[in-house]
């Protein structure tokens, strides 16, 4: 990345050099996420904004011992979508027998999205009954995924493509909502849900589909029953309005997933138990393989499926 607002486009970058306590990974293959898109943007409150720089928060690769490593936030500017990149040992992870490098640049992100969510700041409890808004992208499928994982009882999720219902509930979702245009509708949806019991929110939109979620938790949650709220992305809406009154006739406990809310070697800890959980568990994530010198297509590809860059 040589201009910021541009996309990314392959050329020759100077190579890293080796520095104490760092190694230096071939890359095998980087994923374009949409925390990668965003801190290259520099709309990302964890951008750095320096430039030029290689774009790509994490990947898998070769170690100098020869191991294959997942790795994450390469040192600055080397990023991830390179045939090398510069990383600091204690962001290193050992990708498990029967997981590809592919998948592992691939399930990394999104997954560690919502076990985190779940296991650091919800503390989820086996027999729960959790919900994800905006189940319908890649990293909602996997929440739900995760959710049944971890334990979770029952798991609701809402979506705008109503046509990927069927494969929601195939994943594990019990209940799917479709997230209409008629307010009133949504709403009625919703508190019913609400009615019978949702213990943890995994809220990947904001905005107005938030503001619909959170009305009718406080309409129709349990009186006195805490209802943990994670607010873990985007793509709905930066903002919402929120009336006051959610918040003090209600139990709900509104907070944040992610970079800055969660330490980092917690983030890391849920890295490594997605790793770890996903051949066994079978964890599937849709996913685009495309060449590094396809970069520039790539980035301007709009697909649910995880785009993978490979050398």
């Amino acid at each position: 990345m040589a201009e910021a607002g541009r996309g990314p486009v392959y050329g020759d970058f100077r190579d890293p050099a080796r520095a104490p306590g760092r190694s230096l990974i071939r890359v095998a293959a980087a994923s374009i996420s949409h925390v990668t898109r965003s801190r290259a943007s520099g709309a990302h409150y964890s951008s750095e904004g320096a430039l030029p720089f290689v774009p790509g928060i994490d990947g898998a690769g070769i170690g100098e011992d020869g191991r294959r490593v997942y790795f994450v936030l390469p040192e600055a500017p080397y990023g991830a979508m390179a045939e090398s990149a510069l990383v600091d040992d204690r962001r290193l992870l050992a990708i498990p027998d029967g997981l590809s490098d592919v998948a592992a640049a691939a399930l990394a992100i999104p997954g560690m999205s919502s076990w985190a969510a779940l296991v650091e700041r919800a503390h989820l409890r086996a027999g729960e009954t959790v919900l994800v808004n905006g189940a319908t992208g890649a990293s909602g499928r996997l929440a739900i995924q995760i959710a049944r994982h971890l334990g979770a009882h029952k798991v609701i999720a809402t979506g705008r493509r109503v046509e990927s219902f069927d494969d929601l509930r195939r994943l594990g979702a019990d209940v799917t909502i479709p997230l209409l245009p008629d307010r009133d509708a949504l709403e009625q949806s919703l508190q019913r849900e609400f009615q019978r019991g949702v213990d943890v929110v995994l809220d990947y939109l904001w905005g107005a589909s938030a503001e619909a979620l959170l009305i009718a938790a406080a309409k129709a949650g349990r009186e006195g029953v805490p209802i943990r709220y994670l607010q873990i992305g985007s793509m709905g809406g930066t903002s919402i309005e929120l009336p006051s009154a959610v918040l003090r006739s209600s139990a709900l406990q509104l907070m944040g997933s992610g970079i800055g809310s969660i330490p980092f070697p917690s983030l890391l800890k849920a890295i490594r138990g997605v790793l770890e959980s996903a051949p066994s568990a079978g964890f599937e994530i849709a996913t685009k393989t495309l060449p590094l010198a396809d970069v520039t297509k790539a980035w301007a590809l709009d697909t649910d499926s995880r785009i993978v860059l490979v050398p």
